[in-house]
């Protein structure tokens, strides 16, 4: 059994700042590599960002020089540190994690989402 659970979520004002982080525990053998979606009201869920194992990352182009997305392979943690908000951004956040159990499955798991809201 594998879980992510993410943290961070909330309000932001326009130009505003948030940090989301999300934690993979259970089973796990080792994690390939993790990431964030996100999924506003009547849209499909979209990338936002992905890291390797190895730290590479790979931002969709509506975040990039906004958005940044950091690993701690210790801690089975990813982070998105998102600056500059918009009211764009408002969306359910999605961790994601593409891993390796111990029964040696590879699968790819879903948080629950957190909530970002980007209002004044």
């Amino acid at each position: 059994q594998v879980q992510l659970v993410e943290s961070g979520g909330g309000l932001a004002q326009p130009g505003g700042s948030l940090t989301l982080s999300c934690t993979a525990s259970g089973n796990i053998f080792t994690i390939y590599s993790m990431g964030w979606y996100r999924q506003a009201p009547g849209l499909q869920r979209e990338l936002v960002a992905t890291i390797t194992m190895t730290n590479s990352p790979n931002y969709a182009d509506s975040v990039k020089g906004r958005f940044t997305i950091s690993r701690d392979n210790a801690k089975n943690t990813v982070y998105l540190q998102m600056n500059n908000l918009n009211p764009e951004d408002t969306a359910v956040y999605y961790c994601h994690g593409d891993l390796r159990d111990t029964t040696w499955n590879r699968l790819t798991y879903w948080g629950q989402g957190t909530q970002v809201t980007v209002s004044s």
